[in-house]
């Protein structure tokens, strides 16, 4: 609950116990460094205590001044559900200094721990049912994409990096399969909508999630969580953290998942879509003085699952994929509902990741900070990729990829509360990747495909492609407090990208020594090939402009307008008949309007924001689907113009409930695209899709519902029940705009119970269920042979149990 007390007095008397130590506690510290005058509260959250100010301008001047602002202040104001009473402040960095998310002019959501726990949030494809405008397109961990607004949806994309930026503790991860691991030690996660180039830079012209990790602790922390439920469900987690000298603090985390799968493969009666995932994280954190902190963090997480199981969605308008099965003697398993395969040689993936990163922070006398962040990160992907017959068709196919990185950023922030506040800094980062992309034939290639005797039976395939990158940046964003009431905010990011790649496909091996039509065709599919050097260089200007206007200290009005840019890209595949020139993909242009309230009102019990967006993308990049050679490629898919609404709330209306809701209508279309792929309904190689609401997976309505209550149950003692409701409307699943390519509008309910102490040793266990109604739902499609479609099935009904323990 919330207690005023004597600032002062309680000040003195606990810096009088810390007098001395370079650690003290940043309560203490907040406490102590708030200016006279400013009310503080004392919030008993489920995590301890923590100084929470009426003011956002005064949580971040209190946070500032203390010992180890940054981590520790965030984590005291993440939590908005353990706060009873009233909506919590929340603390940001998203312009590189402590200051409440409540005053930033950006359209921005954040979650904390308590949230993502609550809401049993711990795989990054299920972040969409509780973010605004966000659809995430996961088959497994390279085929996996982030769109915000409907904008961002390349998944696979070897030679390209998302629209949507992805941080993890301030470092950019290339590829969104980055972040496909199980949360792990997670203090809080921000979605920034629209471009985020002059800070955050590096390719976000359609938003960004900012991923903060908890950091070690100079009190000791203990906490082991296990998880049961159907399906062979089993998680546990274990986190250590505490000092190792006064001035060195260690945090260790590790988690492992098993998971047996829900669809069953009719060939051999096994489950799959699931398998195995574990994790590690060690941390460091060296802080001598209030002048210098050093946090240097390792991790490496691995996956071995079956992961990547389509079921068939349908056979298009001709209904040929089911025919070609019949001529090898079967048929796919037809009802998607059914949640059913039958492969013989099946799907798996094998991911192995990990980096190392050092964050350095120094502050001056006039307290000005340099932060220089330098990291290390390496993902490998190897698949095994099923045809979906049960008969040998195709044995394997599919692109093995190999991406390591390095990045190095230094930043300059001016002191905070100065008239004009700025961030200047520079960004190096370098990108080298392999990948190999291979097919096995079975014996019946010829016979399924309708080929030439021989053409491609028993013929094997291998196409390996390279990539490096090397990007530079210089940036610098200043804000002028102009009044008590107005700022103004300008930036620019200057970037420039060289990128090389090469990509040889080798002539193939095996099958029938075979002449005439028959090697035409074997040529035709899996000839040698060799692209030669090909090399792209760039120069990305970026910048933002932006006013923000206390009308009262509790509503903020803004507008901005800013413009964003994505480098072309690479294709690392072998080109169709377009040739070598189709390989190259051409920059993504940005440029957006919002205008924003953001209100806290109703003494501090209910936090209402909504803004107004617009953004035109010139050349927006996305997947597409060559029927002919039946692969995926880059290409840039015309002119894109997004608009719409987004309203969040968050209300505490009487002691123990908190409610969330968001809500996003977004009216997505194409201005111009001339020579977009048709879908199989209709005739001709190019289709024009100009002036059609035909955006993948960029349903025009998104809505969150989420309800928190608890209260005392017996004596030290206290009850929760959770419960959340995701809607997502229907959208068109491929790039072609198809009608047999739509997904089903869909709702997601999760519910959840439990009991936990709150005196003496600190333990929680819950019951819940996941899609509670067990609704039959799809998340992404995908385009098949013979102009059929695959689909990504949503996880059923999932019922279990979870235990926490914290010493």
């Amino acid at each position: 609950m919330i207690k005023p007390f004597n600032r002062t007095a309680i000040a003195l008397a606990l810096l009088a116990a810390y007098a001395g130590s370079a650690h003290a506690n940043p309560l203490v510290a907040a406490v102590a460094a708030a200016p006279s005058g400013v009310a503080l509260a004392f919030a008993e959250t489920d995590s301890g205590a923590a100084a929470v100010d009426a003011t956002a301008a005064a949580v971040a001047n209190a946070a500032d001044a203390a010992a180890a602002p940054e981590a520790q202040a965030t984590a005291a104001g993440a939590s908005a559900e353990s706060f009873v009473g009233a909506v919590q402040t929340v603390l940001v960095t998203t312009r590189r200094r402590v200051e409440s998310s409540q005053s930033v002019p950006t359209p921005m959501t954040v979650l904390g721990d308590d949230v993502l726990e609550g809401s049993r949030i711990y795989r990054v494809q299920d972040l969409q049912q509780l973010l605004p405008s966000t659809t995430i397109n996961y088959v497994h961990a390279r085929q996996l994409s982030f769109a915000v607004r409907g904008l961002g949806n390349n998944p696979a994309s070897d030679g390209l990096e998302g629209s949507v930026g992805i941080y993890l503790d301030n470092v950019y991860l290339a590829r969104p399969g980055m972040a496909a691991f199980d949360a792990l030690d997670v203090q809080q996660l921000e979605l920034l909508r629209g471009p985020q180039g002059t800070l955050f830079g590096k390719n976000t012209t359609a938003g960004v999630l900012n991923i903060s990790t908890k950091k070690p602790t100079f009190a000791p922390e203990r906490s082991v969580e296990l998880s049961g439920g159907q399906f062979g469900y089993v998680q546990g987690k274990v986190s250590l953290s505490g000092p190792v000298t006064e001035q060195v603090a260690a945090r260790f985390s590790a988690y492992k998942t098993h998971d047996d799968g829900y669809i069953t493969n009719r060939y051999n009666g096994k489950k799959v879509q699931g398998g195995d995932r574990q994790g590690v994280r060690g941390q460091v954190l060296y802080e001598p003085s209030r002048e210098f902190s050093l946090r240097v963090i390792a991790d490496y997480n691995e996956e071995n699952s079956n992961n990547g199981t389509l079921v068939f969605f349908n056979a298009g308008p001709s209904g040929r994929a089911i025919a070609q099965a019949a001529l090898v003697g079967t048929t796919p398993v037809l009802d998607p509902t059914a949640r059913a395969v039958n492969l013989d040689t099946g799907s798996s993936v094998t991911v192995h990741q990990g980096g190392v990163s050092a964050e350095a922070n120094w502050t001056f006398a006039n307290d000005a900070k340099l932060t220089s962040i330098t990291a290390w990160r390496r993902w490998n992907f190897v698949p095994q990729n099923d045809d979906g017959l049960p008969v040998p068709v195709t044995l394997n196919v599919g692109a093995s990829a190999n991406h390591k990185q390095f990045t190095q950023e230094l930043r300059w922030s001016t002191p905070s509360g100065r008239a004009v506040e700025s961030v200047f800094g520079g960004y190096y980062y370098y990108q080298e990747l392999s990948n190999n992309s291979f097919t096995v034939n079975g014996p019946l290639a010829d016979i399924y495909n309708g080929n030439p005797a021989g053409a491609w039976a028993n013929v094997n395939s291998t196409a390996p492609g390279e990539l490096r990158v090397n990007s530079y940046a210089l940036f610098g964003q200043s804000t002028w407090h102009a009044t008590g009431k107005l700022d103004l905010t300008a930036g620019v990011r200057a970037s420039y990208e060289d990128k090389w790649a090469r990509v040889i496909r080798n002539a193939p091996t095996g099958g029938a020594a075979v002449t005439g039509a028959a090697l035409g065709a074997r040529n035709g599919r899996y000839g040698a090939f060799d692209s030669g050097d090909l090399s792209l260089t760039q120069s990305s200007p970026t910048a933002l402009l932006s006013a923000g206007y206390k009308l009262t200290p509790d509503v903020l009005l803004y507008g901005s307008l800013s413009h964003g840019e994505k480098s072309g890209g690479i294709n690392l595949a072998v080109p169709g008949a377009g040739g070598v020139a189709s390989m190259l993909v051409g920059a993504e242009r940005a440029n957006a309007l919002e205008l924003g309230v953001k209100s806290t009102v109703l003494d501090n019990r209910l936090q209402l924001n909504g803004n107004l967006f617009a953004t035109i993308v010139h050349g927006y990049q996305s997947n597409a689907y060559d029927p002919i050679s039946r692969t995926s490629y880059l290409t840039n898919a015309g002119d894109v113009r997004t608009r719409g609404i987004e309203v969040e709330a968050i209300a505490t209306p009487f002691r123990g409930l908190t409610l969330r809701a968001n809500g996003s209508f977004n009216d997505a279309s194409y201005l111009r695209y001339t020579n977009a792929p048709c879908a199989p309904e209709r005739a001709g190689v190019f289709c024009d899709l100009s002036g059609r609401n035909a955006l993948v997976n960029a349903p025009r309505w998104i809505g969150n519902l989420r309800a928190q209550y608890s209260r005392a149950v017996a004596e030290g003692l206290q009850g929760y029940v959770n419960g959340n409701y995701a809607y997502r409307g229907t959208t068109y699943g491929t790039l072609d705009a198809s009608e047999y390519a739509k997904i089903p509008s869909y709702s997601v309910s999760n519910l959840s119970v439990g009991v936990r102490s709150t005196r003496g040793a600190a333990w929680d266990v819950s019951l819940w269920v996941k899609n509670a109604f067990d609704k039959h739902y799809y998340t992404s499609l995908w385009n098949s042979g013979f102009g059929s479609y695959n689909a990504v099935i949503g996880t059923p009904r999932t019922a279990g149990i979870t235990g926490r323990y914290e010493f």
